[in-house]
């Protein structure tokens, strides 16, 4: 139990990173709210842990799979809100958060989609709920006109994200299991 819990942690902090570093990287798409979400590049791994997965389980006791990668993402998501940001970007963040995350569980258990599909999924989805929190918050359907440059972002991020987690998930494994 503890092994596992210091490994959690070190996939926290490793989220936690990737968000202080995402906030350092000055973007300017022309598009208010386009990121590249590396954050959620622990999350996809995590959520593709298990059996058979990109980090596979040692004997039941390893990191990854659905309540592992909730768990990261929603902490990851509240702490560096109050470092690095402020409460709205919170609450557009667990907006997206959530649709994100029902989207990737939904594509990863028909399993018709890959890893990079999986994130492709979440990538705008994530997008859809941080535009329908805006919606609820500006009170006004306009904000609806950056729909399909969020989708085409979300889908380009979404897919090099997967990639990266396709390619990075054994050497961290390795990093963290101790292999």
């Amino acid at each position: 139990m503890t092994k596992r819990l210091a490994q959690l942690g070190l996939y926290l902090a490793l989220a936690l990173i990737l968000a202080y570093a995402e906030s350092l990287i000055p973007f300017s798409f022309g598009i208010p709210g386009i990121k590249l979400g590396l954050p959620n590049l622990v999350v996809v791994m995590l959520l593709h842990g298990g059996k058979g997965g990109l980090m596979p389980r040692t004997a039941g006791r390893g990191v990854g799979g659905v309540r592992d990668a909730l768990c990261i993402n929603l902490l990851r998501i509240v702490i560096s809100g109050f470092l690095f940001s402020g409460l709205y970007t919170i609450l557009y963040s667990l907006a997206g958060a959530v649709c994100s995350f029902a989207a990737m569980l939904i594509g990863r258990r028909f399993r018709k989609f890959s890893v990079v599909g999986v994130s492709v999924l979440g990538g705008v989805f994530h997008n859809v709920g941080q535009l329908a929190a805006a919606v609820l918050v500006t009170q006004t359907v306009y904000v609806g006109y950056y729909l399909p440059a969020l989708i085409a972002a979300g889908a380009v991020t979404g897919a090099v994200l997967g990639i990266a987690a396709g390619e990075l998930a054994p050497y961290l494994m390795r990093l963290t299991d101790g292999r």
